[in-house]
């Protein structure tokens, strides 16, 4: 059955004239006269039996049915493009991958180790995106994801990489006690808004006092929050594998113990059908495993 598509001069056309909200700024943007632009709106009306916009004399503007189709076209012509610009810069016989990921995880661990992942498959171009919240993966346009275990994964194909585990960090300016679980109490807490009862569960797992566990500033990503340790603003729960490099030149300090309740198991994440792309996820996977395995990147 032949689908019925509006032609892409027509979309164009809309999109422009809903941006401007005005058929001749429309015109002169995409080289036209105004005149096309009124018919190739009038083909699309035509074609979905409807009006898009509402006509007062010379002016128009959009309806709510426009206005909902307009924002529609414009996803669709964005991504289109982007599509385009991605394809046509991709060398002749590269394969390609999009991996979705955490955007601390990417900063801070996997986006520094890539050069070893293109140095063995030079022919792979890897694009990733952060994604913090799970999503459905089919359908998505992504070959994998890594993430950490939630249901939105039910059903798709699981391979365990880490556990995380978090742990009390701060700047060693911040240390002037040697009552550490003390200056814990005192210093300024640091909170993940998506965990927002970690500070609490810690404490009750080191058997600390901790005055108003959930007093503090909330920030959304571990990134933020080391930052925002980094400049001396207080301490934080956060990943141990995230700041290795800064514990071990003394930018950061923690001496206190790393939780043994407050984890999530990360895994990447495929879709429950092999794709056309399977050869290339299989590859990074390996790579993945073998980084995570090597003796100087052991997750702690």
């Amino acid at each position: 059955m032949r689908r019925k598509l509006p032609s892409s001069t027509s979309l164009q056309a809309f999109d422009a004239a809903a941006r401007h909200g005005n058929f001749a700024r429309a015109a002169k943007e995409l080289s036209l006269t105004e005149g096309a632009i009124s018919r190739q709106i009038a083909r699309l009306e035509s074609l979905l039996n409807c009006r898009l916009f509402d006509r007062t004399g010379s002016r128009v503007k959009l309806n709510p049915v426009g206005a909902r189709y307009a924002h529609h076209v414009r996803e669709t012509l964005e991504r289109l493009e982007r599509d385009t610009q991605y394809i046509m810069g991709m060398p002749e016989g590269n394969k390609s991958l999009d991996i979705a990921v955490l955007p601390t995880f990417s900063s801070r661990w996997l986006i520094p180790r890539l050069n070893s992942f293109k140095a063995l498959h030079p022919d792979i171009t890897l694009n990733i995106a952060a994604r913090t919240d799970p999503f459905i993966l089919s359908g998505s346009g992504f070959d994998a994801v890594i993430h950490f275990e939630h249901p939105a994964w039910t059903g798709m194909r699981m391979q365990f990489l880490f556990q995380e585990k978090l742990v009390p960090v701060c700047h060693p300016a911040l240390l002037i006690d040697k009552d550490v679980n003390k200056q814990l109490n005192e210093l300024p807490r640091i909170h993940r808004r998506q965990n927002p009862d970690a500070w609490h569960r810690y404490a009750q797992e080191r058997e600390i006092i901790l005055d108003n566990p959930a007093q503090g500033v909330r920030y959304d990503l571990h990134e933020m929050a080391i930052a925002a340790v980094m400049a001396g603003q207080g301490v934080a729960l956060v990943p141990r594998m995230y700041i290795e490099n800064e514990l071990s030149s003394g930018m950061l300090v923690s001496p206190w113990p790393v939780s043994a309740n407050l984890s999530k198991n990360f895994c990447l994440v495929k879709p429950s059908e092999t794709g056309i792309n399977e050869a290339a996820v299989e590859d990074f996977e390996r790579w993945l495993l073998a980084e995570m395995n090597s003796p100087a990147d052991v997750l702690i």
